[in-house]
C-alpha cells in the first residue's frame, strides 16, 4: 500500500524512539517526511545515517535540528515546508513525539532498606556471604532477571533539587500544549489535507504515580485534554485528533526516568505477551491511523501496549 505522493507527515521529535520508527514505517509506504528534532552536534553522526536511509526509500525528507518548541523554530520549519508543498502537497499527519520534561521529585525520598534486609535473611538461610548474594542478585537483575525487582535496592533519586514553578511550566508547554501551537499554525497556512490526522503520545504515567514523573504526568493530562478539544473543534475542517498510549518502551526518554529499570521489569512481567512494547509496535499503530479506513477514529485514546494496561 502506498500513500498519495502529495502527502506529508510532520514529526516533531523524529530522530529517535517513536518518532524515528514512525518515519521509517511511513517512508516505506511512500509518505514524504518533515522531521523536527533537537540533538547535539556530536549525536548527528549516528542520526544522519538514519535520515539517509529514509531518503533512500524515494520519498522527500526535510530535517530540521532546531528548537521546535519556539515560535521562531516552528516558523522556520513551516516556511521551508511551504516551498516543498507547492500547490499540491498537503500535510496528512502531524505527530508530536517530544520528550522534553523535568524529572525532579516533589520532596525528598527516603529509600527503603527492606530489599537489603530481605537479601540478608535469604543469604543467612542459604549460608551464603551477604555481599556475594547481593552481587549475584544485582548482576542477575541487570542482565534481565526482572522477577528480582523486589529484591534489588530501590532506585536512587536526586534529593537536592526539586520541582519548581518553571520546571512545571516548561514541561507542560513542551509536552502538553505545544501541539496546539503547531496545529494552529499549520491550519492557518492551509497546509492540512482535507482528511488529516493529528497524533500525540501519552503513557501510563497519566494515571499511575511514578516518582520523579509529576511534571511530565501533569503535561500528559494537559495533552490528553487539548487532544480531545482539537478533536471536537477541528473536526468540521477535516482534522482527526487522537492520543496513543504506548506501553513501557525502552527508549532514551524512558531511560531518563529515575527508576526506569524497575519500571521496565514490572512492565515486562505483567504484559500478556511477556515483553516490553517496541517503537515499531507503536509506529505500526500510527501507520494504521493514517489510512483512509481510520477516518472515523477521532478523540480517542488508543492503547498500543499488548494489553499491559489491563493486566
Amino acid at each position: 500500500m502506498k500513500f498519495n505522493p502529495d502527502f506529508w507527515a510532520i514529526i516533531i521529535g523524529g530522530s529517535s524512539g517513536f518518532g524515528l520508527a514512525t518515519a521509517e514505517k511511513l517512508a516505506a509506504h511512500g509518505m514524504n517526511l518533515c522531521i523536527v528534532h533537537r540533538d547535539r552536534r556530536g549525536s548527528m553522526s549516528k542520526i544522519e545515517p538514519c535520515f539517509e536511509k529514509l531518503r533512500s526509500t524515494g520519498v522527500s525528507v526535510l530535517t530540521f535540528n532546531l528548537d521546535g518548541l519556539s515560535v521562531d523554530g516552528r516558523t522556520r520549519v513551516l516556511d521551508a515546508l511551504a516551498t516543498e508543498l507547492g500547490n499540491t502537497g498537503r500535510v496528512r499527519m502531524l505527530l508530536h513525539a517530544v520528550a522534553f520534561g523535568n524529572l525532579k521529585l516533589l520532596v525528598p525520598h527516603t529509600v527503603s532498606d527492606a530489599p537489603g534486609l530481605t537479601r540478608k535473611k535469604i543469604a543467612q538461610q542459604a549460608d551464603i556471604a551477604p555481599d556475594v548474594f547481593d552481587r549475584v542478585v544485582g548482576d542477575a537483575f541487570e542482565n534481565g532477571a526482572d522477577c528480582l525487582h523486589a529484591l534489588v535496592d530501590p532506585p536512587e533519586y536526586n534529593t537536592r533539587q526539586f520541582l519548581g514553578k518553571e520546571d512545571f511550566a516548561r514541561t507542560i508547554q513542551a509536552m502538553g500544549f505545544n501541539i496546539v501551537e503547531w496545529v494552529a499554525d499549520i491550519f492557518e497556512r492551509k497546509f492540512f489535507a482535507k482528511d488529516a490526522r493529528v497524533l500525540s503520545l501519552t503513557s501510563e504515567g497519566n494515571s499511575v504515580a511514578w516518582r520523579g514523573y509529576a511534571a511530565v504526568a501533569a503535561a500528559k493530562a494537559v495533552l490528553e485534554s487539548v487532544s480531545r478539544a482539537m478533536a471536537v473543534e477541528f473536526a468540521p475542517y477535516g482534522l482527526r485528533s487522537n492520543i496513543i498510549q504506548a506501553g513501557v518502551t525502552d527508549t532514551a526518554a524512558l531511560r531518563a526516568i529515575p527508576g526506569n529499570r524497575h519500571i521496565k521489569a514490572r512492565a515486562g512481567l505483567r504484559n500478556p505477551f511477556g515483553r516490553l512494547t517496541t517503537p515499531e509496535d507503536v509506529a505500526n499503530v500510527i501507520f494504521l491511523l493514517c489510512l483512509d479506513e481510520a477516518a472515523w477514529i477521532n478523540g480517542a485514546l488508543i492503547c498500543a501496549d499488548g494489553g499491559e494496561r489491563i493486566s
